[in-house]
This record gives structure tokens, C-alpha cells and sequence, in this order.
């Protein structure tokens, strides 16, 4: 089984900064694309980051130029700085990964149980 667990939420003033994390364990083989995705009250669950194993990291437009999305591949760790929020990024926050448990298994996605994060004057 694997565990995925969001921390860092909480309540923010506009214009003001915080840091997830989320913490990957249980039976991992290799971790590939891992991602943030939100979901606000009354919406649908949208995409915010995501970043490959080697690559690129690809971002909601929304989030460009005040959101930076990192890992840590030896702690198997995922971490989302975010500057600048706005009441409109209030939201859960969810971490995802998709997790190879064996090296014959192909990987499959994995959810975190979500960190709520309140923008708020």
C-alpha cells in the first residue's frame, strides 16, 4: 500500500506565501509524475502543477509565476511553494502520484487526503 500525506495548509492573508508538503511511504518501487491538484467548494478538482521524474514541470495558468512545484526524490517528497496567493486559490489541496510499487507492475495513481489552504482577509 502507499501513503500519500499533505501538510503545510492553512489560513493565509491575500499576498501572502505557504509551503505544502507531502510525504510519500509504504511499498514504493520508483515514483514517476507526481502532482498538486485543488479542488474548491462547489468545483470540479483542477489541476495546479505537476512535475516529472526528469523533465519539465507543467503549471495551471492560474498559478504561473506564483506557485513553484519541487521534489525530492531521496525523501520521496513533493513540496509547492506558493507566493502571492489570492482569495481564489482557497481550496483542499490534494497530492498525487503515480506510484510503481514492483518493478513488473506498471504504475497507477495514488491520492493524499487533502490540506486545506484559505486565502483570506
Amino acid at each position: 500500500q502507499v501513503q500519500l500525506v499533505e501538510s503545510g495548509g492553512g489560513l493565509v492573508q491575500p499576498g501572502g506565501s505557504l509551503r505544502l508538503s507531502c510525504a510519500a511511504s509504504g511499498s514504493i518501487f520508483s515514483i514517476n509524475t507526481m502532482g498538486w491538484y485543488r479542488q474548491a467548494p462547489g468545483k470540479q478538482r483542477e489541476l495546479v502543477a505537476t512535475i516529472p521524474r526528469r523533465g519539465i514541470a507543467n503549471y495551471a495558468d492560474s498559478v504561473k509565476g506564483r506557485f513553484t512545484v519541487s521534489r525530492d526524490d531521496a525523501k520521496k517528497m513533493l513540496y509547492l511553494q506558493m507566493n502571492s496567493l489570492k482569495p481564489e486559490d482557497t481550496a483542499v489541496y490534494y497530492c498525487n502520484a503515480d506510484v510503481s510499487t514492483t518493478r513488473w507492475i506498471n504504475p497507477r495513481g495514488f491520492w493524499g487526503q487533502g490540506t486545506q489552504v484559505t486565502v483570506s482577509s
